[in-house]
C-alpha cells in the first residue's frame, strides 16, 4: 500500500491482504446495517367501507406508517361497484385525511384495472 507516493523515493507498507480484505468486508457490513429500510404494507378495502372497518384499517395503516414503512391503500372494485369509481376515490381521500398528521400521499388515486390504489409515505421531518 503506498502511503506517500509523491515523494522520492515512494515510501510503501507491508501489510496483510487478506487482513485489509476482510477490515473492508467487515466496514460494508457496518455500512449496510446502517442502512435505513422500509416495507411496503398494503390494506385493501372497498368502496362502500362501513365505519367501524375504515376506523380499523386507519389504525393500522397509522401504526405502520410510525414504524417507518410506507402503506399502499388499495380499492377492489367488483362487478358493477366499477361504475361508481368516485366512491372509491372518496375512501381514499377519507384515508389520506385521517392519516394527514404523520403521511403524505406519494401520488394522486391510480386506477389499474379493477383496482385503485394510493401510496402513504410518513411526512419528512424538517
Amino acid at each position: 500500500m503506498l502511503v506517500a507516493p509523491n515523494v522520492n523515493p515512494p515510501v510503501c507498507k507491508i501489510m496483510n491482504y487478506g487482513k485489509y480484505k476482510f477490515e473492508q468486508a467487515k466496514k460494508e457490513k457496518e455500512a449496510r446495517k446502517k442502512q435505513k429500510t422500509f416495507e411496503l404494507k398494503e390494506i385493501r378495502i372497498t368502496p362502500n367501507i362501513e365505519q367501524h372497518d375504515f376506523e380499523f384499517k386507519a389504525k393500522n395503516a397509522r401504526k405502520f406508517i410510525e414504524d417507518g414503512n410506507k402503506v399502499k391503500i388499495t380499492v377492489r372494485f367488483k362487478g358493477r361497484e366499477l361504475n361508481y369509481v368516485k366512491l372509491g376515490e372518496n375512501s381514499l381521500n377519507k384515508f389520506i385525511e385521517n392519516l394527514s398528521d404523520i403521511a403524505t400521499p406519494e401520488k394522486k388515486a391510480i386506477l389499474e384495472g379493477k383496482n385503485m390504489f394510493i401510496i402513504l409515505a410518513k411526512k419528512s421531518e424538517k
